[in-house]
């Protein structure tokens, strides 16, 4: 969460890291933003088919998706859409969301008003990706092979001597080829930007949580949740 938060501020910031350092450089955020969006039904696919294997659902043709729930009475998947606004216990739930979690955030005009299952799942898909090990930057040992950039250098600021060459060019990549290497390799200081990146990802930070670590109090009195435990 801690990465999640500093992200958009140093490495996918205008300017930042990650536009002043990697090959596609201005168009770096605009292309992985347009990935993202028609990777959109792979990632259905995938939900598709994990619902499957847990059994929540089997192959219908005709159904949305081509899935039916095996569960006919599945909370809000076949109800009226109005039950979402009117389960008090749910409105509650998301009241919290705001006033507690996101005081600073509960006001914009952008922020959802829970009323139909559609919203309802964009809340509880966000919460769950953001909340949960899908959500997890797994970077912790990428210093130690990408700190040395020559292993994985993140541009290329000229071409390859067999592309447009030049005899004088070719002359000297011939005669020292290190000196053509540097030269298409990242300049020192985007180089030093990439390494100081990486050595901070792959720290461990100060206030990590791990499960199953600090057990919570009311847990520790649980019979049956400490069984679960050991």
């Amino acid at each position: 969460m801690e990465i999640t938060a500093l992200a958009p501020k140093r490495l996918i910031n205008a300017g930042g890291v990650i536009e002043s350092c990697f090959s596609p450089a201005k168009y770096a955020i605009e292309l992985s933003s347009a990935a993202y969006v028609h990777s959109s039904g792979g990632l259905t696919w995938k939900v598709c088919m994990l619902t499957l294997s847990e059994g929540m659902a089997v192959e219908d043709p005709k159904a949305k998706h081509g899935l039916k729930l095996s569960i006919e009475d599945y909370p809000f998947a076949n109800d009226d859409p109005s039950l979402v606004e009117s389960d008090q216990e749910l409105q509650y739930w998301w009241t919290e969301v705001g006033t507690k979690g996101h005081a600073d955030k509960k006001d914009e005009p952008w922020w959802l008003v829970l009323k139909t299952p559609e919203g309802l799942v964009n809340v509880l898909t966000t919460i769950s990706w953001v909340a949960s090990g899908h959500h997890a930057v797994v970077n912790f040992d990428q210093y130690v092979y990408a700190g040395y950039f020559p292993n994985r250098p993140t541009t290329a600021r000229i071409n390859m001597p067999t592309e447009d060459p030049v005899d004088e060019e070719f002359k000297n990549f011939l005669h020292k080829p290190e000196f053509a290497m540097l030269k298409c390799f990242p300049s020192q200081i985007q180089a030093t930007k990439v390494m100081a990146v990486l050595d901070v990802l792959s720290n461990h930070s100060l206030d990590e949580e791990y499960i199953g670590v600090g057990m919570e109090p009311s847990w520790e009195e649980n019979l049956v949740i400490i069984k679960g435990c050991i």
